[in-house]
């Protein structure tokens, strides 16, 4: 290579680097103003003093319920459950070379609802048992759609395929609960299907917090290994990459991630299935895509409009 050539090479590198920096930096602080309007907009709106002495233990009368229990836990869980949604989206779709192989287009995400709508309508719970059956929902549906795409060697589309047949079998078992439902139930069901950040508490908050600290890491340390994946199965055994090992280790920790995510907020529509292509437009070909599609997730589960009510 000429050292024209190299010059070339260095020059987009850098230019690509610069973009990805500031288009994060600027997705980052539109996070954190979304963030913070959620605290403060409402049916009443709170000054940013009013809120601070809130958040600091203060009791004033009208704002200590609607910050403390209202608007902080919508605001931390469209933040965090938001970013697991993008990073989890973007990651399926990078891995398999797809941009309709997001969590809540092949089933993933449709396994958790089938078992949160069985617990709540068929066995009658609530509150935590249900979230841990949406959890364990999501998990063992991944599993199962895992294990059918296998065939020898894996197939990213035949993933996909399968992924679309399971979600519509297990669609198909929702609408039959429905059916079956006592009529006070229907809403209640309808409401965890439609995904929503009303009704989140902040006990709900530190599990989904703790599992995106854990498993956050894992994806975007792996990020290297995903864009190798990206090129294809051979191209990347040909370099070394141990395929099956890292991608059970990015399924697991995506799936993971969505479970608690939709065990908390419910199926958000379309952020994981738009946040990974809306961050690649933004952030340009060539670059990792993980963290941005986290906070584009995040943006879009943080818009103030979520946030009705007091």
């Amino acid at each position: 290579m000429t050292t024209k050539n190299k010059n070339l090479v260095s020059s987009g590198f850098r230019k690509r680097k610069r973009r990805y920096i500031s288009v994060t930096v600027i997705l980052a602080a539109a996070v954190l103003s979304l963030c913070a309007a959620m605290m403060l907009l409402g049916n009443t709106f709170y000054s940013p003093s009013t809120v601070w002495k809130v958040l600091t233990g203060e009791n004033i009368k009208g704002a200590t319920f609607a910050v403390r229990t209202l608007r902080l836990p919508r605001m931390l869980s469209g933040l965090l459950a938001g970013f697991a949604f993008g990073m989890a989206g973007s990651t399926f779709q990078t891995m398999l070379r797809n941009p309709l192989a997001s969590p809540d287009i092949i089933g993933v995400t449709a396994g958790s609802n089938a078992a949160a709508i069985f617990l709540l309508i068929m066995m009658n719970l609530s509150g935590a048992l249900i979230s841990v059956g949406a959890v364990l929902g999501g998990v063992l549906t991944s599993a199962f759609i895992y294990i059918l795409s296998r065939g020898g060697k894996f197939n990213g589309g035949r993933l996909i395929l399968i992924g679309l047949g399971v979600q519509a079998m297990l669609n198909a078992f929702i609408s039959y609960l429905l059916l079956r439902a006592p009529q006070h139930d229907v809403p209640a069901a309808y409401r965890w299907l439609s995904g929503s950040l009303n009704g989140v508490r902040l006990s709900d908050i530190p599990m989904l917090a703790i599992i995106v600290i854990i498993f956050s890491p894992i994806i975007i340390l792996s990020g290297k290994h995903l864009r190798i994946l990206e090129l294809g199965e051979d191209f990347a055994v040909t370099l070394g990459v141990n395929t099956d090992r890292t991608r059970i280790l990015l399924i697991l920790s995506a799936v993971i991630s969505i479970a608690f995510a939709t065990a908390t907020t419910g199926p958000i529509a379309f952020v994981s299935f738009l946040s990974g292509p809306i961050s690649s437009r933004l952030v340009g070909a060539g670059t990792r895509n993980e963290v941005p599609a986290g906070l584009v997730g995040a943006a879009v589960s943080s818009c103030p409009g979520r946030n009705s009510g007091r």
